[in-house]
């Protein structure tokens, strides 16, 4: 074979390998092309609302305080979107954001449906007069509902009100078996404790001893109904003994 002759046959080698590579560029290309245009698609179909829209929120769990409005109020913007785009975390976000729900758990349900689990707060008490707390002694604000007028009142420094609540359930134990009922606690800013009855009668306890203070008035009581005067006050801040305010006449007995 010539020179000439092996120059040709190589030339027409190279023709073909390169015949065979631009072929299996163009090919990938293509299928690169088909797979990223398959892909839009179905993004513009996964976020299209009409096509795919969220038909119904089933909603579980006990409500009291949060009605059917206020859920479609909160979803409102996020039930536009379609069923695969809407953002599970920020429909979760979008309940608890409501005043009277604890916790919400959320999830998808083939094929057009989203379930939620509301928990609700459960209110213990009257907090610092516009807020409430909840049965872990934790602060919450929310508007009044009807029926929850008879809930006690607690007041105290902001970050105490499991410390309030936990002090108000121990008096409270103490004085429903001695026939009280304890209607308002106060921590003052200087930590001392102060007691409302249910029948008006006014308990300053002071920092310390608050439960023997308190058994201390339980067991003086029925020596101060014998005086026929109506008790108003009584201080217990004293290490023995107590002093009596009168409501009619103010005057001091110790």
């Amino acid at each position: 074979m010539t020179l000439k002759q092996k120059w040709q046959k190589k030339t027409s080698q190279l023709a073909q390998v390169n015949w065979y590579l631009c072929s299996g560029v163009a090919f990938l290309l293509i299928v690169i092309f088909g797979l990223l245009l398959a892909g839009w698609k179905l993004n513009l179909l996964l976020n299209d609302a009409d096509a795919l829209p969220i038909d119904a929120v089933a909603i579980k769990g006990d409500r009291q305080y949060t009605s059917d409005s206020d859920i479609r109020a909160a979803l409102q913007d996020l039930m536009k979107r379609s069923f695969f785009s809407a953002d599970v975390t920020q429909v979760q976000q979008a309940l608890e954001n409501l005043p009277w729900v604890y916790r919400a758990s959320v999830r998808r349900d083939w094929p057009a449906k989203l379930k939620v689990y509301l928990q609700e707060q459960v209110p213990v008490a009257h907090w610092n007069q516009d807020a409430w707390l909840n049965e872990h002694g934790e602060v919450f604000q929310a508007p009044s509902r009807p029926g929850l007028e008879a809930l006690p009142w607690l007041s105290g420094p902001e970050k105490r009100g499991a410390e309030v609540l936990k002090a108000f359930q121990q008096l409270d134990e103490l004085l429903r078996i001695n026939s009280f009922r304890l209607e308002k606690l106060s921590l003052t800013p200087r930590l001392a404790w102060e007691a409302v009855l249910g029948n008006g009668i006014v308990l300053e306890l002071g920092r310390e001893d608050r439960m023997s203070r308190v058994q201390r008035f339980i067991n003086v009581y029925p020596e101060l109904l014998k005086q026929d005067k109506t008790v108003a006050r009584v201080d217990l801040r004293y290490d023995t003994g107590l002093a009596v305010g009168w409501q009619e006449s103010q005057q001091e007995s110790r």
